[in-house]
């Protein structure tokens, strides 16, 4: 968009605000409260389970809510993500399953570090989790890998039925991977950015003028959607989902 102003504007044409109009309007809509709101509701309610969760023979926590532990990092620190390793926890001590499997490797361009599985085996450690309790996964790159690798954990076990545990806007792709790979996998999504109460009630002026602004935020969480949805086509082309 910037480009195609820039051309415009050399060439003096009287179409040169039109781009900008158009970049303005991409950025007040993808950042306004009510189309953020409905794009990621799409992705995360899609499996919000209606009933208790039954039990199964592992829990898999899938990567990528991590910063491995380096200076000047005191400990392993959780991104937004972490949710996913407090729920993993839970559910582990609800007596859901007798295994939590923490599945990711550490992707070069998230900085270095140990393996995000290991990562996440201290906090659920810390998080009263039995160190004999977890079994780490720890060179899958991206959520193809996750499922393929920890399939083959599975298979070597005997184990078919799992809770599968993930940021809720991550579900519906990575869902789809493991059902492809005939993996029974149920879903435990966590990390909700939307819940029924996420607009506001508030119908003032005042609120609704808040609500039109850009918010950086809200901006990169349609992004992450954005990203979603892309990968779920992206997959779906290479026979993944």
């Amino acid at each position: 968009m910037a480009i195609a102003t820039l051309i415009l504007w050399w060439l003096k044409s009287r179409w040169t605000p039109v781009p900008v109009a158009i970049a303005l309007a991409v950025l007040l809509i993808a950042s306004s409260n009510a189309f953020n709101a409905a794009l990621i509701r799409t992705l995360e309610w899609q499996h919000v389970p209606d009933d208790e969760l039954p039990n199964a023979e592992a829990i898999v926590l899938l990567g990528g809510c991590t910063k491995s532990q380096k200076p000047p990092r005191p400990m392993v620190d959780i991104t937004e993500g972490g949710d996913r390793i407090f729920y993993a926890a839970q559910l582990y001590r609800d007596g859901k399953a007798p295994l939590v499997i923490a599945a990711g490797g550490r992707v070069g361009w998230r900085g270095s570090g140990s393996p995000e599985a290991a990562d996440m085996a201290k906090l659920l450690e810390f998080l009263s989790v039995p160190h004999d309790a977890i079994l780490l996964e720890l060179n899958s790159l991206n959520t193809r890998e996750n499922a393929v690798n920890v399939k083959r954990l599975l298979d070597q076990r005997g184990l078919k039925r799992v809770l599968l545990v993930t940021s809720a806007m991550h579900m519906p792709r990575a869902l789809r991977i493991f059902q492809r790979l005939g993996i029974k996998a149920i879903p435990a999504p966590t990390d909700f950015l939307t819940t029924a109460d996420t607009e506001t009630d508030d119908d003032s002026i005042q609120a609704i003028l808040l609500a039109l602004l850009p918010d950086a935020s809200r901006l990169a969480t349609t992004t992450s959607a954005l990203k979603e949805y892309i990968g779920m086509i992206i997959y779906r082309l290479r026979g993944w989902v």
